[in-house]
């Protein structure tokens, strides 16, 4: 994308209201992005993946954590953010040589609307189509939509439709990297009494008893959850509250010291200051949707300072 595209795309879809505003530019590896600020707060978005990069509340720090050493590359997924993994989570079920967790998080994705609502929240609504190196990964007869509200929280909205006259089955996850004070100091509260699968033992069946605390790599698919997830962060005195819809999975990763050295991207100690808690259809909780039907996930988090 030229300069020339930048500047159409603020003739069509840029904002300005007040001192907030929506607005196109080029971001790092000359990536097109958008930049939103409202009076509730900011955020930065890469057009490649619809890959939200920063969310930052009035008040607070970056809710969302992205690598120092993350890479900005065309066809390149990006070490932080919320990358959107769709239309399968994990490996490809049949064909090892697909990428895992699906295409959606390096592909460029169109801007279909913009709009600032009543309350001084933006509105932004994404679409990708099937491009030449992707066609054979593609769901028959389907189409995404991607809708980010950025406000005092942080709404995501994830819609496939199945255009076609036959089922489909798919998996997704919202892969969120939250930013926190010091991971081993972090509680995780609203997956305990839960089975989950262990995926460094094998995918073995596990129970979570209490909260989830991170003391080594964790890597894990807890089943059955939709309630509220909150992560308590004493260091920077805030707790992260995730509420979702349309996902029976949450996906709780760490790579700790080890594994964080080995990927090469996550910066310095950056494993310290980040941890995964990921909304998704995963392992069983697959979602098969009905010709002419279409599968919402939704997902939304919200800042509160933890009360001394």
């Amino acid at each position: 994308m030229n300069t020339h595209d930048i500047e159409q795309l603020n003739e069509e879809l840029s904002l300005q209201n007040g001192d907030g505003y929506l607005r196109f530019k080029i971001g790092e590896g000359d990536i097109p992005v958008v930049e939103i600020h409202n009076q509730h707060g900011s955020a930065l978005i890469s057009l490649q993946g619809a890959h939200l990069l920063s969310w930052i509340p009035n008040g607070q720090d970056d809710v969302i954590w992205l690598s120092k050493d993350a890479k900005f590359a065309a066809g390149k997924s990006v070490r932080g953010g919320i990358p959107i993994c769709w239309p399968w989570f994990g490996a490809h079920a049949s064909n090892e040589n697909f990428p895992a967790h699906g295409f959606a998080r390096t592909v460029n994705w169109q801007v279909l609307t913009t709009e600032t609502l009543e309350d001084g929240r933006t509105r932004i609504n994404f679409t990708t189509q099937p491009q030449a190196d992707n066609q054979q990964m593609w769901p028959a007869d389907t189409s995404v939509q991607y809708q980010l509200t950025i406000g005092k929280k942080l709404e995501m909205e994830l819609i496939t439709h199945n255009n076609g006259t036959q089922p489909i089955t798919i998996g997704q996850a919202l892969h969120t990297y939250f930013k926190v004070g010091d991971v081993s100091k972090v509680l995780l509260h609203g997956l305990d009494d839960t089975n989950y699968l262990d995926k460094l033992d094998d995918f073995k069946q596990k129970y979570q008893r209490g909260p989830v605390t991170i003391e080594e790599e964790v890597d894990r698919i807890y089943l059955d959850t939709v309630r509220e997830c909150l992560i308590s962060d004493k260091t920077l005195n805030r707790n992260i509250i995730i509420d979702k819809c349309g996902s029976h999975s949450t996906v709780v990763w760490n790579p700790w010291q080890a594994t964080a050295e080995k990927m090469g991207d996550l910066g310095k100690n950056g494993y310290k200051k980040m941890l995964c808690v990921e909304s998704c259809n995963a392992a069983d909780d697959v979602v098969t949707i009905e010709a002419g039907k279409a599968h919402h996930l939704w997902v939304q988090y919200e800042v509160q300072a933890i009360q001394k």
